[in-house]
């Protein structure tokens, strides 16, 4: 029998730095509707949901197809509320009202360039792992990396490799903050994600930008024009 597979999309209402963020219009289309396209079109999902406290937001989310079965309590709405406890109320739902889901997927409703091909290698990446995530490299190596003194100076976290070149330096990588496949038991075991146990799914930079300030949202705008709509330049 195939697992049974679930897509967790968390869209809070409370946005303050980027109020109404989740539903605001980007490239004419509110931002979450992205995320709800690709769950929609990679056919990985028997069910592709939106976990929100906010009634406008539950209306733009069945708009564009995905079901809103309950409202996300006040205790898991707040602005120190982690993923990982709004996804487990997710779970504990369909386990109580439906059926326990095998597999979740959670999809940041800020991710307008996540597709659905991407969520395939994410959900093929988790075979034999507990988690597989989307992840991109650093533009630049962390190894040089410097933090400005009480002085107004600078400092070398790791002054060792102050010669070291570039080539000769580890790769690094972080959080692409776009998707998070689990088995539904490791989420509610509250096993880390980026763990020996995980799969990163690595992205180019040119599909990757965390969505948090306004600035972030005039950069992804460029970068989603460039890329999808270049006669929109």
């Amino acid at each position: 029998m195939s697992a049974r597979r679930i897509a967790v999309i968390p869209a809070r209402g409370g946005s303050k730095r980027i109020p109404h963020k989740n539903i605001k219009p980007f490239f004419g289309q509110p931002l979450l509707s992205y995320s709800i396209r690709a769950a929609r079109d990679c056919g990985l999902f028997d069910h592709v949901i939106v976990s929100t406290d906010d009634e406008e937001i539950a209306l733009a989310a069945r708009r564009f197809g995905a079901e809103v079965p309950f409202i996300r309590p006040p205790e898991l709405s707040g602005d120190h509320i982690g993923t990982n406890a709004v996804i487990i109320h997710a779970i504990d739902w369909f386990t109580e009202v439906a059926e326990a889901p095998d597999a979740v997927c959670c999809i940041y409703a800020t991710a307008p360039f996540l597709t659905a091909a991407r969520l395939s290698e994410g959900w093929q990446a988790l075979q034999g792992k507990r988690f597989a995530f989307s992840a991109t490299s650093y533009a630049f190596a962390i190894q040089r990396a410097l933090y400005l003194t009480d002085t107004g100076g600078v400092c070398m976290f790791q002054p060792e490799h102050r010669l070291t070149r570039s080539q000769d330096l580890t790769p690094a990588f972080h959080d692409a903050a776009q998707f998070y496949w689990g088995w539904a038991e490791a989420f509610k075991n509250g096993e880390e994600i980026f763990a020996p146990h995980s799969a990163p799914v690595i992205l180019p930079r040119t599909e990757v930008v965390d969505i948090d300030t306004p600035e972030d949202w005039a950069v992804a705008e460029q970068m989603y024009a460039a890329l999808r709509h270049p006669q929109a330049l």
